[in-house]
């Protein structure tokens, strides 16, 4: 076995972008794409690229099990409940690119090698992706009291299934703040801005931290650190500018550009996602190679 066999569940705009990145994976072979919709752009592309499709759902795949030992679901929150549970009967390993939370939350630069057996990540959300591996930068220099957290994207980068989990993004949003960036508190507010031209991901991440004094040369040498780690597989992430101080609260403003593989570049939100869970995808097949050569 030279690389593992991994499908996608979901043929919207996420999975057509997993479905690109994926060509360029070095230890990951895509087999399958699922959907729906038969008349989708992503089923419609996958057949051209000669994979095998399923317009049946997740039904379909499970008649043929053995053409994917990883899949990524790119659905919804509500539908990622089931499909964690048939998928863990089929033994399969899932990236669930959902808010649905139903594993652990996972960041590559933060904590990825605490996950590398599991059988269900939550890759969180892309606020999360974009603000957490920052906040928790900031917490590993001085604790982190609050941290609130304001994405912006643009209404064109925001599809139906975003919509739909709105609720589950803030919610899944937060809980990350807390848990992976080490805020005791964390806040998230969601802006859908339908500005023209598009707008570039934007997130703007207030921090309070604890202490009588602040160590900014400490904390802005970690955020730029944490910059560069994430900036290895999503290159058009960056701090606008020099973080902001004031008294105990620190401002970072940060753009995600994203790679336009398969939408426009303003559509940073899907890119940092299907780009940080191909990053976990590939260290885990890392494991699952070296194990099966054992």
């Amino acid at each position: 076995m030279s690389k593992v066999k991994v499908a996608i569940l979901g043929s919207g705009n996420i999975g057509s972008d997993l479905m690109i990145k994926l060509r360029r994976a070095t230890n990951l072979e895509l087999t399958a794409v699922i959907g729906v919709d038969p008349e989708s752009d992503g089923l419609k592309r996958a057949r051209e690229y000669g994979y095998a499709t399923f317009d049946n759902g997740i039904d379909g795949f499970l008649e043929q099990p053995e053409l994917a030992d990883i899949v990524f679901d790119a659905t919804g929150a509500k539908p990622h409940i089931r499909h964690a549970k048939l998928l863990k009967e089929a033994g399969k390993r899932v990236l669930d690119l959902t808010p649905a939370a139903v594993g652990p939350f996972v960041v590559p630069t933060v904590n990825i090698n605490e996950h590398l057996d599991d059988d269900n990540v939550n890759m969180i959300t892309c606020g999360g992706q974009a603000t957490t591996p920052i906040v928790h930068a900031i917490n590993q220099v001085q604790p982190v009291a609050y941290a609130e957290v304001i994405a912006t994207v643009s209404s064109r980068s925001a599809g139906p299934a975003t919509r739909a989990n709105i609720n589950e993004f803030i919610e899944t949003t937060n809980s990350a703040l807390e848990i992976i960036g080490g805020a005791k508190r964390g806040k998230t507010i969601m802006i859908i801005n339908p500005a023209e031209p598009p707008i570039i991901m934007r997130d703007t991440i207030h921090a309070l931290v604890e202490g009588d004094t602040v160590d900014e040369e400490g904390i802005v040498k970690a955020i730029r650190d944490m910059e560069k780690k994430v900036q290895q597989y999503v290159p058009g992430f960056r701090i606008r500018q020099e973080p902001l101080f004031d008294g105990n609260k620190i401002t970072i403003l940060i753009e995600v550009e994203g790679a336009g593989d398969y939408l426009p570049k303003y559509a940073g939100n899907l890119d940092i996602i299907t780009a940080a869970s191909v990053q976990v995808a590939e260290q885990w097949a890392v494991k699952m190679l070296a194990n099966a050569t054992v």
